[in-house]
């Protein structure tokens, strides 16, 4: 089984190969002996229950399952090697984890953007008031070209999105500003066109910026605690939705895919609407 692992994940994104190849690595050090033709339900279902046991995520466990599962209807439909049922489709899955709903508190903003603000690089204030104010991912903020950005439409262009579509974002009044202030920025080096870069590697080429190195560091002079950054996203895609925006208009500016994935915003929804026909 462990060579076939290999072979289902080449073409996919370069996030995505990472993480599988993760999971791979779980999956045939608990299978890599069993053929495919070999494998059954029931010992696939002792490989959940001991995953579970030992406190990995419900999404965890499902995500290797799903890896698993796409082995299998990769080897019936394309590679055709006679195998006639695949097996994860027999047991019950973990229900998926309840996503999380982390917002900002009262005072959390303000002393956030004071934090990032005292960095010795202004990058990191940027990049947070950018994901505020777009609900964009920190990788996609971090891969931001100078061509991606036209302030005279007021739009973002993303063309490496985690859904691997091109996404264009309006801007509001605070991101136009923010990007206006990123491009006028005049500590800028030739040898790249990254809004947000490092330092040259090795090779002498330029990476984007490590956000990870300073996020723990900026919290705790910040004295938030619980906050992850992908916790913005979900911060400023609430407001989307307390602004009045349809889940359309939302999911056009955040790239979800899935209304289900906005399903989680709608008590926002109504709690508007009450205000809204209190009046009437």
């Amino acid at each position: 089984m462990s060579r076939y692992l290999g072979e289902i994940t080449p073409g996919k994104k370069e996030s995505t190969q990472r993480a599988e190849l993760y999971r791979a690595e779980q999956l045939i050090a608990e299978f890599g002996r069993y053929s495919l033709a070999s494998l059954t339900p029931d010992v696939i279902t002792r490989y959940r229950d001991k995953r579970l046991k030992s406190g990995k995520s419900k999404s965890t466990v499902r995500l290797e399952l799903a890896l698993l599962g796409h082995l299998y209807s990769t080897a019936i439909k394309d590679w055709q090697m006679g195998i006639v049922n695949n097996p994860v489709q027999s047991i019950r899955k973990p229900t998926p984890d309840a996503g999380r709903d982390r917002r900002l508190e009262d005072g959390e903003e303000e002393r956030l953007l004071k934090a990032c603000d005292e960095h010795s690089n202004p990058f990191l204030g940027w990049i947070v008031r950018i994901a505020l104010a777009t609900a964009m991912r920190q990788g996609e903020i971090l891969k931001l070209e100078k061509k991606n950005v036209n302030l005279l439409k007021r739009t973002v262009t993303l063309l490496d999105t985690k859904n691997g579509e091109t996404r264009t974002v309006p801007l509001s009044n605070k991101a136009y500003e923010t990007f206006k202030t990123v491009l006028e920025h005049p500590i800028r080096p030739i040898d790249t066109s990254l809004l947000f870069y490092g330092e040259p590697g090795r090779d002498g080429a330029r990476k984007p910026y490590t956000v990870n190195r300073v996020w723990s560091s900026t919290l705790r002079r910040a004295e938030i605690e619980g906050l992850r950054f992908h916790d913005l996203r979900h911060e400023a895609t609430s407001r989307l939705v307390e602004a009045g925006l349809s889940d359309q208009q939302v999911a056009s500016i955040t790239g979800h895919k899935s209304m289900q994935m906005l399903k989680r915003y709608t008590h926002l929804r109504s709690e508007n609407l009450v205000n809204l026909i209190a009046n009437i």
